[in-house]
């Protein structure tokens, strides 16, 4: 059965053994002189309330609807300044009733206390994301309509209060989508949130406008940056909005002089999101399916020739994404299906391997043993350079730089001195000219790489070396676009 007894303090229990004690040896003395005497019953006692304020006793009072209406006026008091707010003391107030012959109480002692110690706090709502105090707002829908907001900076306000209205029907959300849609099918915070009742002072109950600031700014978190190549003092400092003077004290042993090594960790301090607002949407796209492409080699074609077989065509596809963005930046985005609705085309390509000593393959090869370009083809010396000039070599054997066939080898008397011309039957010709003597002659077929002559000085010629010019139909080609 429960005890029914009132309960008292320790510090009553210590103040009133004494009390009870000197209650029991009377009553033994009495008995002792005589049988006749009457015991005092409960009705012969008094009630009296020890106050206690937070543990601390204040004082005694006869009726605890004193210290009640005292605390009632205060609060009454305050109530025009607070409307919104559902007033209380911040302090706990416990009373242990006692019974007693001559009641002694200090009820003005107690109320002087109570105007002292007794503050005005308002009941709030805490919130907490994780283990991390955001604040405190009056009641619980403000609480939710800030977080709630804050969605609705990454998320329409229609679309989140469609997915809270399915959430609360434990509803999937139903996809339409067409090509070029996207679809949000679930908004989340990064962190829990909880709710709880606290009493506070009213100048720490936050509105929505400054629940979304805190939201919206973070907190401060310890972070260390690595130096990249290029970086300075001043300029790390503005990446994390911090000034120079306030980076120097994050890190002693660094000066404005200092010189950062590439790798160093230097001690910066950046603000972090309380939480992020995830969103996971779908999304369905059309893409293109690039064509493969095949080579076919044939010998029905000279080498270097090639003939289309078949157009290369691109096929499509339907890809439905499943994309996570955090606080609007996209972190992942993943392939949940996909439809080809066109299949491609493979371009094929025949290559012909046919080799003719008398056809070129169009593959030039380098016309000297080693040496290097002198002079380009272009404007030189007042005229025009046709061609280009290779000097320098190891050995001065001059080389065909294709297979061909030779037009003509001699004495030219326009200035080449000895000179060779090449037509390699495929569009091209080579001139050699300067060359100190001939190892061809007019009509002879040559291979690539063969021996033409030797490298001379003859013609209108400043020095040993080559002059090569390059001919396709007919038309002047710049050689160093073809060696």
């Amino acid at each position: 059965m429960e005890n029914n007894r009132t309960k008292v303090h320790p510090r009553v229990k210590n103040n009133s053994n004494g009390f009870f004690k000197k209650i029991a040896l009377t009553t033994c003395l009495g008995i002792g002189l005589t049988f006749g005497v009457v015991h005092a019953d409960d009705s012969a006692l008094d009630t009296i309330f020890h106050v206690y304020i937070d543990g601390e006793h204040v004082g005694m009072v006869d009726d605890k609807q004193v210290i009640q209406s005292y605390i009632d006026d205060m609060l009454n008091e305050q109530k025009g300044n607070y409307d919104d707010y559902s007033l209380t003391v911040g302090e706990e107030i416990t009373y242990v009733e006692e019974k007693v012959f001559d009641p002694v109480t200090s009820t003005q002692k107690v109320i002087d206390a109570a105007e002292e110690q007794l503050s005005i706090k308002v009941n709030a709502h805490e919130v907490k994301i994780g283990d991390k105090v955001l604040g405190y707002f009056k009641n619980k829908e403000t609480a939710e309509d800030t977080l709630s907001q804050y969605k609705a900076n990454y998320v329409d306000q229609e679309v989140l209060e469609s997915i809270e209205v399915a959430k609360e029907k434990d509803q999937e959300i139903e996809l339409t989508l067409s090509i070029g849609d996207s679809q949000i099918i679930d908004v989340q915070l990064s962190e829990e949130v909880s709710y709880s009742t606290q009493k506070v002072s009213p100048q720490e109950v936050l509105n929505e406008k400054e629940g979304q600031t805190l939201l919206k700014k973070g907190t401060l978190e310890d972070k260390k940056h690595e130096v990249e190549k290029g970086e300075v003092l001043g300029k790390i400092a503005s990446k994390y909005d911090l000034s120079a003077e306030k980076l120097l004290q994050l890190n002693p042993s660094l000066t404005e002089d200092s010189i950062l090594q590439i790798g160093q960790e230097i001690n910066v301090t950046e603000y972090k999101p309380f939480l992020d607002v995830i969103v996971i949407q779908e999304e369905l796209v059309e893409e293109t399916i690039a064509f493969e492409k095949e080579v076919v080699e044939s010998d029905d074609l000279y080498k270097g020739d090639t003939k289309i077989k078949q157009e290369g065509q691109n096929g499509k596809k339907k890809v439905q994404y499943a994309i996570e963005k955090r606080n609007g930046q996209v972190v992942s985005r993943e392939v949940v299906n996909e439809e080809t609705t066109k299949e491609p085309v493979k371009d094929i390509v025949i290559k012909g391997t046919k080799v003719v000593p008398s056809r070129g393959s169009g593959q030039f090869g380098w016309p000297a043993v080693g040496g290097r370009v002198t002079s380009h083809m272009g404007p030189r010396w007042g005229s025009y350079h046709k061609g280009m000039d290779i000097a320098g070599v190891s050995n001065r054997s001059i080389l065909a730089a294709d297979n061909g066939v030779v037009e003509s080898a001699g004495w030219d008397s326009g200035g080449y001195g000895n000179k060779v011309v090449i037509n390699h039957n495929n569009g091209y010709k080579t001139i050699y000219a300067h060359l100190s003597s001939l190892s061809v002659s007019s009509g002879q077929t040559v291979t690539k790489g063969s021996k033409l002559g030797v490298m001379g000085s003859t013609g209108n010629s400043t020095g040993v070396h080559l002059h090569i010019e390059v001919y396709k139909n007919g038309s002047r080609v710049n050689p160093a676009n073809v060696f």
